[in-house]
């Protein structure tokens, strides 16, 4: 259970109401209603955003009607880091989930910020580097997890966020949901589907219609220590066999 506990504290990191409301000095505030387009893959970026309420999602397109979510964004998270760096532009499109508020803080008034506010800047950048571990923490779950084991630490993920729970505390999956939870895991429809069938013969998902429940207990993140069910992401990184090279 030392490995769940784990996945939660990464989860769970966010910039506290004191820091957003220093930050809040120093950026400018919008409100994008649901469905909007924030910025697109390719474009020229500058500076990082902050969630204030409501979710972004970051999603790479992968050909017509499918997808790739790395990151959603949701409140005191980050979004758009790549404008941090000199002559960048935003790696994945960002879209407004529902209605929500962001900050955004160009660069030229993050110098200001990091001068004039360094624990506030720090903690700021912090949450950008820990959002970059739960990025490589993804990453490793792409390539040596199975479809099931992703899923069920996605659904570990979205439990800890109060947006994607019902009042029972359970995720809810609306048809919308279950798409981004496919784009989530990095698998079709029909894989997810398989899974999940799964899951609810053995009484860990609840369907009432369209929408699916799914209670976040400790049996069913017990799964993500479980076996395989064979269907990798990248199947050479786990086959490959380790090689060493001697320095000449």
């Amino acid at each position: 259970m030392a490995h769940l506990q784990e996945r939660i504290e990464l989860a769970s990191s966010h910039l506290s109401n004191d820091e957003r409301i220093a930050l809040a000095d120093y950026a400018a505030r919008a409100s994008w209603p649901a469905g909007f387009q924030i910025y697109e893959r390719g474009m020229a970026a500058d500076g990082v955003f902050v969630v204030l309420r409501g979710r972004v999602v970051l999603r790479s397109r992968v050909r017509a009607g499918r997808g790739f979510v790395p990151w959603v964004a949701t409140s005191g998270e980050t979004f758009g880091a790549e404008g941090l760096s000199a002559n960048a532009l935003y790696a994945t499109d960002a879209r407004a989930d529902d209605e929500t508020e962001t900050l955004f803080l160009s660069t030229s008034k993050l110098r200001a910020f990091v001068r004039e506010q360094p624990s506030h800047a720090l903690a700021l950048i912090g949450q950008v580097m820990a959002e970059r571990t739960v990025l490589l923490d993804k990453l490793r779950e792409l390539t040596t997890l199975s479809v099931e084991q992703r899923l069920v630490a996605m659904l570990q993920r979205m439990a800890s966020y109060d947006g994607f729970l019902d009042r029972d505390g359970r995720v809810e999956l609306c048809t919308s949901r279950y798409r981004l939870l496919c784009e989530l895991v990095g698998a079709t429809r029909e894989s997810v589907s398989l899974v999940l069938g799964r899951l609810t013969a053995e009484g860990l998902v609840e369907r009432a219609g369209s929408t699916l429940f799914i209670a976040p207990t400790a049996r069913l993140f017990e799964r993500l220590n479980g076996g395989s069910d064979g269907v990798l992401l990248v199947r050479a990184l786990v086959d490959a066999s380790p090689t060493t090279t001697e320095l000449q």
